[in-house]
């Protein structure tokens, strides 16, 4: 995956520290890698705004030594610069000290009284690297400038932001704009980092590709160019049964739920869609669905008639959960139906109450995953189903940016995914899409309308109907999810999830006839 989209790559604030080391080893100079940073940001700045007159707030590493030739360059260009700088020039590395140095200016040491005549901020306090929360004067600038409303243009973050998890040391401030270098970083999508970097540049600043192939990367940000080349699109010389049969299982009381995953999975392609309802509420979906075919469980029975619906092995796809119910002996139905599914070994989607079924024991459904399964909570399901999870040593250990910030999504996501061997849709804003495996996509096209009811149900439905076309479950779930996003944009204000099956076709098209004219 790597080779086919290096530029959707991830890159913690450790790896990219080691791309940095990399390039120099591979003939690059690191202080023109410095001033190649320093310079972009530079003129990212003189393309936003018009000439202001600059705070630059430079730290004592190398985000410092960004800062000094970003003064620098704006001065060039006749800007008023000051220069506010928090450190010790001979403790900071060769070619800081030596952009330091080259800085025509006068500095002066940070402190709040300096925005008083600024229009614009830099931060090039800190990195991505942070590992400790912010303290003494650096904290009471950056609480100032929050306080100031002045327009901000950090470097690499917002100085507080930890680039591997998104999360923020103490404070921050909310940026404008933020200028990081060749690769973005999981910060820069997971929240609530993304709501703070404001619009996000990533500028080449030098570094050779090549160094990527050096690294063991794992985690990329979701974007067709992943799994496009996977996608299953209908055969000229094709017909539904080759596009698959997908089997959706409907509840007694929430009908509308299952009723949505049916419709997704038929918007995106699955050849078939059977609804399999409990008798009770069999008139029900029959009346609502056309295209859905809708068998009976009878009552008392509900486990064994979906058991003999499961032999046709053409039935190769299966979702469970969306509307299945936990009230009384809905729980334990939904239970045995969740089993059932997984017993034959086809491909398998849980959601919603087939997760939350399970939160007693959820061991019960991690031993039963035998074959693909992609499972796919929301925070409050992920709790419930893997509750160990915040107490893992993976996650609180040292160094300090883990004890403090166990909320690392991205990392949560890979441990649910290894405990249990299926592929964990996390969702959220930052939906994180992981493999048993240990590789992660974020997602970081979802639009805030898509927080209402119904619309994970019509997500499920789209991830099932790729699986019954074949996809494998890592693909089929990342480009669900992206699809989700995109029909989400494309809808905008006034979204429900009834909207979303509907206008998948036009999503579809788009991206047929970018990826495939």
């Amino acid at each position: 995956m790597a080779q086919i989209a290096s530029t959707q790559l991830l890159l913690t604030p450790n790896e990219m520290g080691m791309a940095d080391k990399a390039a120099v080893v591979a003939g690059e100079s690191a202080f023109t890698l410095m001033a190649s940073a320093g310079k972009a940001v530079a003129d990212a700045i003189m393309t936003r705004w018009s000439k202001h007159s600059v705070l630059v707030m430079a730290g004592p590493g190398n985000n410092g030594g960004d800062g000094f030739v970003i003064a620098q360059a704006l001065l060039q260009h006749g800007w008023p610069v000051t220069l506010a700088f928090m450190g010790q020039i001979d403790v900071m590395s060769e070619e800081a000290q030596a952009h330091a140095k080259a800085w025509q200016g006068e500095w002066q040491t940070l402190s709040p009284t300096q925005l008083e005549n600024a229009e614009l901020v830099v931060d090039a306090l800190f990195g991505a690297g942070l590992s400790r929360p912010i303290e003494g004067v650096a904290h009471d600038m950056l609480e100032a400038v929050a306080q100031s409303g002045l327009p901000v243009c950090a470097v690499d973050v917002p100085s507080g932001l930890d680039g591997e998890t998104g999360q923020v040391f103490g404070v921050t401030v909310n940026a404008e704009l933020t200028v990081t270098f060749f690769r973005k970083k999981p910060g820069h999508l997971l929240f609530p980092g993304r709501g703070l970097c404001g619009e996000l540049m990533v500028a080449d600043i030098g570094i050779p590709v090549t160094v990527l192939d050096e690294l063991n990367l794992q985690t990329w940000e979701n974007n067709p160019e992943l799994w496009y080349q996977k996608y299953p699109w209908p055969r000229l010389d094709g017909h539904k049964f080759h596009r698959g049969h997908a089997v959706v299982y409907g509840g007694e009381t929430m009908t509308g739920a299952s009723r949505l995953t049916a419709r997704g999975a038929m918007r995106i392609g699955a050849g078939l869609v059977t609804l399999a309802a409990p008798i009770k509420a069999w008139a029900v979906y029959a009346t609502a669905l056309t295209g859905v075919m809708v068998a009976k469980l009878e009552q008392s029975q509900e486990t064994e008639d979906f058991e003999e619906l499961l032999l046709d092995s053409r039935h190769n796809a299966i979702a469970v959960g969306p509307g299945a119910g936990l009230a009384g002996f809905e729980r334990i139905r939904t239970r045995k139906i969740a089993l059932t599914a997984l017993l034959t070994g086809r491909a398998t989607v849980l959601d919603a109450d087939a997760l939350s079924a399970f939160s007693e024991d959820p061991q019960i459904l991690f031993d039963a995953i035998n074959g693909p399964c992609v499972m796919t909570p929301h925070e409050g399901e992920f709790m419930r189903l893997f509750p160990d999870i915040n107490n893992s040593p993976e996650i609180n250990n040292t160094p300090e940016i883990k004890k403090n910030h166990p909320d690392n999504k991205l990392t949560r996501a890979r441990l649910a995914a290894k405990q249990s061997g299926a592929v964990v849709v996390l969702k959220g804003a930052d939906t994180v899409i992981a493999a048993p495996d240990g590789l992660a996509i974020i997602n970081s096209n979802a639009p805030a309308e898509l927080a209402t009811g119904g619309s994970g149900d019509v997500l499920t439905g789209f991830i099932v109907g790729l699986l019954a076309q074949g996809m494998e479950p890592f693909d089929a779930a990342a480009a669900a999810v992206w699809m989700h996003g995109e029909v989400g944009n494309d809808i905008g204000a006034g979204l429900i999830a009834e909207d979303l099956p509907d206008h998948l076709p036009k999503v579809l098209s788009t991206f047929k006839t970018q990826y495939f004219s």
